[in-house]
């Protein structure tokens, strides 16, 4: 398990650069820690004082809202580091960790991962840059729950998922992701019953087209256009027929 550990160090991102040496003193101060998929690694009433590099799997870091909705802040894959933030005091009030998958984690006392920045300047002003990205992007989701409308969301998410996750072809580009309306609606912070009639409506009008929770767009700057609408809601044609592709979800 020592070897595996080293190994997988050695291929977490914020290490790029890093010798032999320095990661066996970072092997000396990490322990790697298996999680079942929807299990909760940390939540807003913990104390761990604790950062997490993922090894294998996926999370998601979320903030709950109200009437048991919440705002997905970001999906984490691996090679990617959270609960750093505290260090540098910019944790998000009130957040959770939650992973999607079977997933290993590589967790570190805060106190010696930053007793290692302090011996390691280049790896300190990368996790500085680091915490900066992500504050923004934070920055920015919460400003697109505020200042836009559902379908302003729903579109750029689509968006982001598409340059992300999407796969180009001849007629269009399919999200290499599969996607439930509930977890179209986490992703947006909306009801379901918002959700659902603004995506037969933007299939409708032949922006995208939704098969067994796959969704494929074919008019990308038509999303892009409603997404720059911000503030204006998607006018939504009376009595759509409903679509039976996320049925069963």
């Amino acid at each position: 398990m020592e070897t595996e550990k080293f190994w997988y160090l050695k291929h977490t991102n914020i290490f790029a650069g890093m010798t032999d040496v320095d990661f066996g003193d970072l092997n000396r101060i990490a322990d790697m820690v298996r999680y079942t998929r929807h299990e909760q690694v940390h939540g807003r009433d913990d104390s761990d004082d604790v950062i997490y590099l993922i090894k294998e799997g996926r999370v998601k870091i979320y903030k709950p809202l109200p009437e048991e909705k919440e705002l997905t802040l970001a999906v984490l894959e691996p090679g990617e580091i959270f609960g750093e933030m505290a260090m540098f005091e910019e944790e998000p009030h009130g957040t959770i960790a939650e992973t999607l998958d079977d997933t290993l984690l590589c967790v570190i006392r805060r106190r010696d991962f930053g007793i290692l920045l302090r011996k390691r300047p280049e790896l300190a002003m990368r996790t500085a840059i680091i915490v900066g990205v992500k504050r923004r992007f934070i920055e920015n989701r919460l400003e697109n729950l505020v200042f836009r409308s559902v379908s302003s969301r729903l579109a750029l998410l689509l968006i982001a998922l598409a340059e992300k996750d999407g796969i180009r072809e001849s007629r269009g580009i399919t999200l290499n992701v599969k996607l439930s309306e509930q977890k179209l609606a986490r992703l947006t912070a909306t009801p379901r019953e918002t959700t659902s009639p603004l995506l037969n409506e933007i299939e409708r009008l032949g922006y995208i087209e939704i098969r067994r929770r796959r969704i494929k767009i074919f008019n990308q700057w038509a999303l892009k256009k409603i997404a720059d609408d911000r503030m204006r809601e998607l006018s939504i044609q009376e009595d759509p027929e409903p679509t039976d592709d996320f049925a069963g979800i």
